[in-house]
C-alpha cells in the first residue's frame, strides 16, 4: 500500500487532467492486448481489430510491455500528462537521466530476464530510441487513434461529473470516490501498490489522469520528479457499457461519429449546431427536429456541462462551454 499524505498547500494543488495522456495509454494498451483477461469481453472488439491491423514490425514494444500478470511498464513511458503524442514522446525522451536510471533498475528488479535491447534503450543508445519512437507512433495509429476523440469525450465527462462532486462536498469527496481500491482517511490517500511506503507530497499537489486500458489505479512512485505533482492514473471506466460506448464497432470514425457513440445521433446533432450561439427554434431548425426535441437535449447538454442557456429578449440562448467547444475539437484545448 502507497500512503500518501497531503498537506493543506497539496489539497489546494489537487487538479484533474482534461483527457489521458497519449502515450500513456499507448503502452498501457499493449498488456490488454496481449492477455484476454485484461479488460475481458469489454475489450476482445478493440482487441480483435487492432491485431488485424498490426504489423509484425511491432513486435519490441510487446516485449517492452508484457501482457502477464504481475509484469513491470516501465514508468518513463507513463510519466507524461499532455494531449499530444509527439509532445508526450518529446516528454519521455527528456526525463533526466536519474529518471531512466531508477526505472532501469526497477525493471531488471521486477523482470529478471529483462530483454537486453531494453536496458539498452534505457542507457540512452540512439538506435533503440528511434527504433521505440517510431514503433509507439505506428501502434498508436491503429490501437488508440481512431477511438482517440471517445475516450476524450469519456474522460471530460466524467472530469466534469467529478468537479460537481468537488463542489458539492469537497476535496474530501473527490478523493474518497476515486476507485474502491482507493480510500481517503484525511490528510493520508491510500493507493494499492507493490510494496509498502510512505510519501509526503511537501506542496508539489496530486495530478489526477483518467486512464481506460489500466484496470488499477497506477501511482507513479519510483521515478516521480520531485518538484512535479504526483500522477495518480484512476480507470475512467469501469462497467462493459461504459467500454461499449467507447469500443463499439460500429461506431464511424471521426469526431462526428465519435460524438454519436457518446451522446446518440440527436444530441451530438444538438451540440454541432450549437458551436454557433442559437436560440431553441435555430437549434430546431439546424438539426430537423422539433423546438420541444431541441429544447430537451439542450437541457441535458447544459446539465453535463456542455452548454450554458442564458435569456435573449424574450427568449434563450444556447452557447458552447468550454467543455463542450473542447468535446467537438476532439480534446484540443
Amino acid at each position: 500500500m502507497l500512503r500518501v499524505h497531503f498537506d493543506p498547500a497539496d489539497l489546494a494543488r489537487v487538479r484533474i487532467a482534461r483527457s489521458p495522456d497519449p502515450l500513456a495509454e499507448t503502452v498501457l494498451s499493449l498488456p490488454a492486448l496481449q492477455a484476454g483477461e485484461r479488460g475481458g469481453v469489454a475489450l476482445a472488439g478493440w482487441r480483435e481489430r487492432t491485431r488485424r491491423g498490426l504489423r509484425s514490425t511491432v513486435r519490441p514494444l510487446l516485449e517492452l510491455a508484457p501482457g502477464a500478470a504481475g509484469e513491470y511498464v516501465p514508468e518513463a513511458f507513463i510519466h507524461a500528462a499532455t494531449g499530444a503524442l509527439p509532445d508526450s514522446l518529446d516528454h519521455t525522451w527528456s526525463l533526466p537521466r536519474r529518471q531512466w536510471t531508477a526505472d532501469l533498475r526497477a525493471t531488471e528488479y521486477l523482470r529478471p530476464g529483462t530483454p537486453r535491447w531494453i536496458n539498452a534503450l534505457h542507457r540512452g543508445e540512439r538506435e533503440w530510441r528511434g527504433l521505440v519512437d517510431r514503433t509507439v507512433r505506428e501502434y498508436h495509429a491503429v490501437a488508440v487513434a481512431p477511438y482517440w476523440a471517445q475516450l476524450v469525450a469519456t474522460a471530460q465527462a466524467d472530469r466534469t461529473r467529478r468537479a460537481a462532486i468537488t463542489v458539492d462536498v469537497g476535496v474530501d469527496g473527490l478523493l474518497g470516490s476515486l476507485h474502491p481500491e482507493v480510500r481517503w482517511a484525511s490528510p493520508v490517500l491510500h493507493v494499492p501498490c507493490d510494496t509498502d511506503t510512505d510519501l509526503r507530497l511537501d506542496g508539489r499537489g496530486l495530478l489526477l489522469v483518467p486512464t481506460f486500458f489500466w484496470p488499477r489505479p497506477l501511482a507513479l512512485l519510483d521515478n516521480a520528479a520531485p518538484e512535479r505533482p504526483l500522477v495518480l492514473r484512476y480507470p475512467v471506466v469501469r462497467d462493459l457499457a461504459g467500454y461499449r460506448s467507447v469500443w463499439t464497432p460500429s461506431a464511424p470514425a471521426g469526431p462526428d461519429g465519435a460524438l454519436s457513440a457518446l451522446l446518440g445521433a440527436t444530441r451530438a446533432r444538438v451540440l454541432l449546431a450549437s458551436e454557433t450561439p442559437a436560440g431553441t427554434g435555430d437549434l430546431a431548425r439546424r438539426t430537423g427536429t422539433s423546438p420541444a426535441t431541441a429544447s430537451h437535449h439542450a437541457t441535458v447538454l447544459r446539465a453535463a456541462g456542455l452548454l450554458s442557456t442564458g435569456r435573449d429578449g424574450n427568449g434563450v440562448r444556447h452557447t458552447l462551454t468550454p467543455l463542450g467547444r473542447a468535446l467537438l475539437a476532439g480534446g484540443s484545448v
